[in-house]
């Protein structure tokens, strides 16, 4: 994974894209130089998490990988400032016949914008035809939410699936802080028992180390306290406050795992994973009478149209009522 702040700009021979499980990318050192430059701007100016930086590299070496075969040699700056239409056309022709969906095409685009406007903006290199790209039309997609019966029983459940009761009492914390804040499972496993606040709300370090205020629930807090006087280690105010097996802060694929599993003996869709419960808080607050604006601060999203697409959600459950009650709609079928 790439670690902004541990190579020297100085050294050009340290490459952020040899690191971990990015490889080599295949470009000059020059352009490698201006890659580091933009890396170390995305994690210091614009406070990207060390999970988009490594998405980000991704996309690039990818690209640039894909100019070597284009042009039969390494790119460099120069390269980047004689990319045509055509160029870009042939990449996005190579993104489709690899089978990548127009989500990730679209995401791959977008990588690009950022680093072609970074290079733009530093006097490093410009280019005209990224600013006509055009990439695929992405399908809109709407958030899944359970049922307020689902997302009960779910949490339930969770207690009652796991194999010591400690680590029940755990799972069951999780979920219901999931469900009765609204946090992304990232958020609260980075939590540690000195988070914990004495009154009813939680602040919570979200996405681009950006701070939020959440409510949290009496009964939520009751959970958390029980699971705490159950763990059979010790928890400091320094400790992380959701504990794995062998008392390391709780890894994000094992709380995935044990969503699956409470899915499965519940029936739910595969849609049904920790961060349904973050889309089911959003859309059953809406359905509840909450506005958008507050709904967009509980959440964190910097725009408002992110969380508009839960109007979406409840517009599409209240037609599918009406559908089913109104009389006039019942004597049409």
């Amino acid at each position: 994974m790439v670690q902004p702040g541990k190579l020297s700009p100085q050294s050009p021979k340290q490459d952020p894209f040899e690191q971990g499980p990015l490889g080599a990318v295949k470009a000059e050192p020059a352009l490698k130089r201006a890659l580091y430059g933009w890396l170390e701007w995305l994690a210091f100016e614009k406070r990207a998490s060390p999970h988009t930086l490594d998405g980000y590299a991704r996309d690039v070496a990818g690209f640039l990988n894909f100019l070597s075969e284009h042009f039969g040699f390494m790119p460099g700056l120069k390269e980047l400032k004689g990319l045509g239409a055509v160029d870009f056309r042939a990449w996005l022709a190579r993104q489709s016949n690899a089978g990548n969906s127009r989500t990730t095409i679209a995401r791959h685009a977008s990588t690009l914008r950022t680093l072609f406007k970074y290079l733009e903006r530093e006097g490093i290199a410009s280019n005209a035809a990224i600013h006509a790209l055009r990439t695929p039309k992405v399908p809109k997609s709407l958030p899944k939410a359970l049922t307020v019966e689902d997302a009960i029983e779910a949490v339930e459940l969770a207690d009652e699936l796991a194999d010591e009761p400690w680590i029940g009492k755990r799972d069951r914390a999780l979920l219901k802080l999931l469900y009765g804040s609204g946090l992304r499972l990232s958020e609260a496993l980075n939590l540690n028992v000195r988070d914990l606040p004495q009154g009813d709300t939680l602040v919570i370090t979200g996405k681009g180390s950006k701070q939020r205020v959440v409510p949290i629930l009496d009964v939520v807090k009751r959970d958390i306290e029980t699971y705490i006087k159950a763990s059979p280690y010790p928890m400091t105010p320094q400790s992380p406050l959701f504990l794995g097996a062998r008392g390391g802060r709780l890894n994000p694929g094992i709380a995935q795992a044990m969503v699956r599993r409470v899915r499965a003996m519940l029936n739910l869709p595969d849609t049904v994973t920790p961060h349904a419960l973050r889309h089911s808080f959003a859309t059953h607050l809406l359905a509840g009478g909450g506005d958008l604006r507050t709904i967009q601060e509980l959440l964190g999203h910097a725009s408002l149209s992110t969380t508009q697409r839960y109007t979406d959600v409840d517009s599409a459950r209240l037609l599918a009522i009406h559908s089913l009650a109104h009389p006039r709609a019942k004597r049409q079928k």
